[in-house]
Formats: C-alpha cells, sequence, structure tokens
C-alpha cells in the first residue's frame, strides 16, 4: 500500500481544515516546496489539493503547482476546482501526472468520461462522502449519490483510482474509515485511496492489512505535518 502525503494550499499556506470547514483552519510554517522535495524518491506519489478551486472552482494556485511538481517529480495528483477541460490541460502542461475530479464527476459525469478516456490513466475520481452521500464544491454541498453510485456510473473509463474520503474523520486523526474504502474497492472493482482520519502509525498498519481489497494507498495530510510520525516510518508501516 502506497503512502500519499498531502499538501492542502489556502492563500498561499499550507493549511489543514477540520472536517472540511473553512472556519476551522490550521496554518503550518512550512515550506511547500521544501517539503515537496523532502519526499522526492521517497513516496510516488504527492497530493495537492487547492482549497480555493474547491471552494469557488477559480484555480489561484497555478504557479505554485508548477514549482511543486519541479520539486518532486512525477506523481503529483492535484485536486480542487478541476471542472473542465481547460484546467486538465493547464494542470497537465504545469507537470501535473494526475487530476482528481469531484464536483464535476457528479455534476456532468459524460464530461468526466470524456476526459479519462482522452487521458487514459490520469484521472482519479474523488468520493467524499458525509452521513453517506458524496458531498461536492469543496464539502459544502450535498449531493443525492453514494460514493457506490458515483463510481459504478464509471464503469468501464480508463480512470486511475477512486479517492474515498470520509468527510466527518478527515482532520481529525481519529482513525480511518477502513471497512468502507475497502467495501467500496470490492464494490466498484476499483483500487481507491484513502483519505480521512489517519492519526497514528497503528491507523496505517490497519488500512494496510486490508489492500489486498483493493486499497491502492493512503492520503495522509496532519499527521505528518504535526509530526504525530515522519515519512519514512509511515512508509514501512503501509508496506505492513
Amino acid at each position: 500500500m502506497q503512502l500519499v502525503p498531502a499538501i492542502d494550499l489556502l492563500g498561499g499556506d499550507v493549511v489543514r481544515l477540520h472536517q472540511g470547514d473553512y472556519a476551522k483552519v490550521t496554518r503550518y510554517p512550512l515550506d511547500p516546496l521544501a517539503y515537496a522535495a523532502s519526499l522526492r524518491g521517497k513516496v510516488a506519489r504527492l497530493h495537492v489539493v487547492d482549497l480555493e478551486g474547491a471552494r469557488t472552482g477559480e484555480r489561484t494556485q497555478r504557479a505554485r503547482i508548477a514549482e511543486l511538481c519541479a520539486a518532486f517529480g512525477e506523481g503529483v495528483q492535484v485536486g480542487g476546482g478541476v471542472r473542465d477541460r481547460a484546467a486538465v490541460e493547464a494542470l497537465f502542461q504545469a507537470g501535473v501526472t494526475r487530476v482528481v475530479m469531484g464536483t464535476k464527476a457528479v455534476r456532468d459525469p459524460a464530461e468526466v468520461r470524456a476526459i479519462a478516456e482522452a487521458y487514459p490513466g490520469r484521472v482519479i475520481l474523488a468520493v467524499d462522502a458525509r452521513d453517506g452521500l458524496v458531498a461536492i464544491d469543496g464539502w459544502t454541498t450535498a449531493s443525492t449519490m453514494t460514493a457506490l453510485d458515483v463510481a459504478r456510473a464509471f464503469e468501464g473509463a480508463p480512470i486511475d483510482s477512486l479517492l474515498f474520503t470520509d468527510v466527518a474523520r478527515d482532520g481529525t486523526r481519529q482513525g480511518p474509515a477502513v471497512e468502507s474504502t475497502a467495501l467500496l474497492a470490492e464494490g466498484s472493482a476499483r483500487p481507491v485511496l484513502a483519505s480521512g482520519g489517519v492519526g497514528s502509525l497503528e491507523d496505517l498498519r490497519a488500512l494496510a492489512a486490508q489492500a489486498h481489497r483493493g486499497i491502492l494507498g493512503v492520503v495522509v495530510g496532519r499527521a505528518l505535518l504535526d509530526g504525530s510520525f515522519d515519512a519514512d516510518a509511515a512508509i514501512a508501516a503501509c508496506a505492513g
């Protein structure tokens, strides 16, 4: 199982939100470029979220994202406000390896499928669930679809993976939704990246123990940024 460190950007700063709430922001005195460079060669993926883009659909972090790609190298995946082909292509031109699409996948699945078919293996489908339903618009709006509904709408499409976040756990370090993540992987027959709630190495080991059910990796933000454990220990825990 892969460790996927996360960098969330808001106003140019590295931040974490508590349960997706923009009023509950923790800012970190961290140079995102130095952090990305420190992970280069250690992990295969770096997860970057443009929180301003997620909330408004306007992308304001393009220059910083290009710098992060240069610092980390191949394997940067970016989400947050990726809602049309022009945004996708601009990110690829900036050096991004994969884009993460969530809101657009709910509102216009035909367009996201077309993008996935144009760029096979370079689209990750974000399914962020709150109270069982997928949340969109930077987690500010509830849809009427479950995570599995969204995944099944893309059967046959050449997407890279699903990114499943239990919004209620995100940023809490209270433990990941291990069983829900595994069930989504099994029900959709797609590899799934887990996200939300990781607070300890034991949490990583619990996910790794279910990797055979289709859990590809785990996105970790706050626990790494707060120093609950370092990347080397997390990589070892993810190896099972």
